[in-house]
C-alpha cells in the first residue's frame, strides 16, 4: 500500500459545517475548533485545509443559517400571490421553527464574539439576510413595476427587528412560537405598510399585493 493510498479521504466543507452545528446544538454557543474537528472525525490541521481560519468557518456556518432563514420568506410568487398577512405569518412560523431547532447557532452568530475571538469571529447575520431579502423584493418590485428606492433600508429594518426580538424571545424559559409570530407579524407589516404608503399605495393585508397594484390607475397612481 502506497503512502497516498493510506491518506484519509477528504472531508468537505459542508461535512465540517454539519459537525459544527451539531456541536453548537449540543454544547452551546461557546465552541472550540478542537470540538468541531473531533465531531467531524478529523484533526484540526485537516480542518484548516478546508477553512483558512476560524473566521472562514464561522462565515460558512453563518451562510448556512442565513440561507435557512431567508428560505422562510418563500418565493417571489409567494410575495405576490398570497395576501401579505398570510405570507408574513407563514414566513415567521417557518423562521421560528428553524430557530427553535438550532437556538445555539443563532446565539453563536449574534453574540458579541469580538471580545472572545477577535474580529475574525464576527459574522453579520443581519446584513447577510437583509441583503438576500432586498434582492428578492427589488426583483418583485421591478416586475410590477413599483418604486423600490430605499428597499435596502426596509429590508435591514425588518431583519434587524426580527433578530433583536428573536434574542428577546429566546431569553424566555419556554419560548412560545405563537406569541413571537404574533408580535413580530404586527411590526413587520407596519414597516411594509409604511413603505407602501410612502409610494401612495394603501394596501390591505388580506388582499394579495398584485391585486392591490392592479387596481391602481397607471397614469395617475390613484385607486
Amino acid at each position: 500500500m502506497t503512502r497516498a493510498s493510506r491518506r484519509p479521504p477528504p472531508v468537505s466543507r459542508d461535512v465540517i459545517v454539519d459537525a459544527a452545528i451539531r456541536v453548537l446544538d449540543r454544547d452551546g454557543p461557546y465552541p472550540s475548533m478542537d470540538a468541531f474537528a473531533v465531531e467531524a472525525g478529523i484533526t484540526k490541521p485537516r480542518l484548516y485545509r478546508q477553512f483558512t481560519d476560524k473566521g472562514d468557518l464561522y462565515a460558512a456556518i453563518g451562510t448556512r443559517f442565513a440561507d435557512s432563514a431567508f428560505a422562510a420568506t418563500g418565493t417571489d410568487l409567494t410575495l405576490l400571490l398570497q395576501p401579505p398577512s398570510a405570507a408574513i405569518h407563514r414566513a415567521l412560523t417557518d423562521y421560528a421553527a428553524g430557530i427553535l431547532a438550532h437556538p445555539n447557532v443563532f446565539r453563536f452568530l449574534t453574540q458579541a464574539s469580538a471580545n472572545r475571538e477577535g474580529r475574525t469571529g464576527q459574522y453579520d447575520l443581519a446584513g447577510a439576510v437583509a441583503g438576500r431579502f432586498a434582492e428578492r423584493v427589488r426583483a418583485v418590485a421591478d416586475s410590477i413595476p413599483l418604486d423600490a428606492e430605499g428597499i435596502e433600508y426596509l429590508a435591514r429594518a425588518i431583519v434587524g427587528v426580527m433578530i433583536v426580538l428573536t434574542d428577546l424571545w429566546l431569553s424566555d424559559t419556554e419560548p412560545d412560537s405563537g406569541e413571537f409570530v404574533s408580535r413580530v407579524h404586527e411590526l413587520v407589516w407596519g414597516m411594509i405598510d409604511a413603505f407602501l404608503r410612502g409610494r401612495g399605495i394603501a394596501a390591505d393585508p388580506e388582499v394579495p399585493i398584485f391585486v392591490t397594484l392592479a387596481a391602481l390607475n397607471p397614469d395617475t397612481g390613484e385607486v
